[in-house]
């Protein structure tokens, strides 16, 4: 049922969005999305996304979409942005995560943000000034001979120095450019430059249809597919009013909280390896292999990217399945216990790890940082407990924080968290329904925008999702939260020695594929 409230003083008429996803949307002017974000913004509230579209309507062609969060539901926006003067307010000031992501709105559509940092972010290959990929008949980038370098901000005085890392690194990562100013092995700055692995993804989705596009949803950042999928699915289901069914939606919990696990045992593992304990790598790489192998024997594959799909699940899980599932749970339980004895009382690693890489929680609040590295910094958000959908509203879920913001706090909270995602699991086994995996879509709302989105083990997860009448997509806008911790991973670093990077960015473990789209 679709519902008109207004919101505080702000005279704007929110409309409740249909899907899983608690969230209101409204059609704003720019002025009044800076009072809007600068009143989420006194109230605690924070920026999920922004990203632009050509709508090709008349001299309003564009549309700047903004996603925050209120807490209990998020606030969905469209602001017209007319043709002749594609621009809009910068929001940077309000929040801080707003910068790159307005650089990147503007590299793809050229909707700039008024007053903003105007220096390229996804323009490596030299695009033609006039070259905007998701503009309506974009065809492919044309290559320019000259390219500029990337203009750093540079640090000035004696002793000073400058150590460039990358974009092509030692080990088999994906391209990022680090610089370093450094006096000794003291950093004074650290500035970051992405986008070298950028896909296209989101000019890909144009003309797929709903079935197809979950695959490339699948694809985005390879550790969060499920994240990506059940985020994707979620927006389709709202386009098409389908009802997911109970035994499908605890399916999908289940996978999620496995990604979960998978990547906190592959990242106490290699955290630990980072600050010398090669140990702790073998066996917590151990565990992980043994997971995903379980994986593959059940849902075919390590990483699950197409169990899900719009509906449902595309597999069901047997009794042999089930049980399959508990005794390696067992199994995983009784080593975690030793090892974590094993981190926690290592004198060599706690040394690494404590004040090591720290963001204080002013500093997480200040910069909007999200998922596992905000609530280790005291933060306590995660939208399987904030945002009440099923099938996390019945299971007592609840942020797990630190408060020290450094590489020890990000270390206890992935332990705490696989031990709560190994509870969740049990959880939903234990009631998983009968019934089908998968609903017969309904029908379909084109030209409407829908979101969907989950609590991935980086952190939320969102996709937005807008289709043409014959079903296929117009605009998919998939969001990663690595956007809102990249920054804040250039401040953790600053008085700490170089040597300790490695391990600082481990702690993070921040994705570039899914912030490289």
């Amino acid at each position: 049922m679709m519902t008109m409230t207004r919101w505080h003083d702000i005279d704007v008429d929110w409309t409740a969005m249909p899907g899983a996803l608690p969230a209101m949307h409204a059609e704003i002017s720019p002025a009044q999305l800076l009072l809007v974000c600068r009143r989420v913004r006194e109230e605690g509230g924070r920026l999920v996304s922004l990203w632009g579209e050509d709508r090709s309507e008349g001299s309003a062609a564009y549309r700047l979409c903004v996603v925050l969060d209120t807490a209990t539901c998020l606030r969905v926006i469209e602001c017209p942005i007319h043709s002749d003067a594609p621009t809009y307010p910068d929001l940077s000031g309000i929040f801080p995560s707003a910068a790159r992501l307005q650089r990147a709105t503007f590299d793809l559509l050229g909707l700039r943000a008024m007053g903003s940092d105007e220096r390229p972010w996804l323009r490596h290959s030299g695009w033609p000034a006039d070259y905007f990929p998701l503009r309506a008949g974009a065809g492919p980038a044309p290559t320019e001979a000259a390219r500029k370098p990337y203009p750093f901000v540079r640090v000035e005085g004696d002793g000073v120095h400058e150590i460039a890392v990358g974009p092509v690194h030692a080990g088999t990562i994906e391209p990022g450019h680090f610089r370093f100013s450094v006096v000794g092995e003291k950093v004074l700055r650290l500035e970051a430059h992405l986008g070298y692995v950028h896909k296209g993804i989101e000019k890909r989705f144009e003309g797929m249809t709903l079935a197809e596009g979950i695959r490339l949803a699948a694809r985005v950042s390879g550790d969060s597919t499920v994240a990506f999928a059940w985020a994707y699915a979620m927006a389709a289901e709202a386009l098409t009013e389908t009802q997911v069914p109970e035994r499908a939606l605890m399916l999908r919990a289940l996978l999620l909280e496995r990604e979960r696990l998978a990547n906190h045992l592959g990242d106490i593992g290699a955290i630990g390896n980072d600050a010398g304990l090669a140990f702790g790598l073998a066996q917590f790489s151990r565990l992980k292999e043994d997971l995903l192998r379980v994986n593959a024997k059940l849902w075919g594959a390590r990483y699950p990217m197409d169990a899900l799909v719009p509906g449902g699940v595309k597999s069901d899980l047997s009794r042999e399945g089930v049980q399959l599932l508990l005794d390696s749970m067992t199994a995983l339980e009784q080593e975690l216990q030793v090892l974590r004895d094993l981190y926690d009382n290592h004198a060599g690693l706690q040394d690494r790890f404590m004040d090591a890489g720290v963001v204080t929680p002013e500093l997480a609040q200040q910069l909007g940082v999200v998922g596992l590295v905000a609530r280790a910094s005291g933060q306590a958000q995660d939208w399987r407990a904030s945002l009440r959908m099923a099938p996390y509203d019945e299971a007592s879920v609840k942020a797990i924080t630190g408060e020290r913001g450094d590489v020890a706090a990000r270390v206890d909270v992935r332990f705490d968290e696989v031990s709560d995602s190994l509870r969740l699991c049990r959880h939903f086994i234990a009631t998983l329904p009968a019934g089908p995996i998968c609903a017969t879509p309904g029908t379909l709302r084109s030209g409407a925008l829908a979101i969907g989105g989950v609590e991935g083990w980086r952190g939320p997860v969102l996709v937005a999702l807008r289709v043409l009448a014959d079903g296929r997509i117009t605009r998919c806008h998939p969001h990663d939260p690595s956007w809102h911790n990249w920054p804040a991973l250039e401040h953790a670093i600053i008085n700490n020695i170089v040597p300790d990077f490695p391990l600082i960015n481990k702690s993070f473990n921040l994705s570039y594929s899914g912030h490289d789209l």
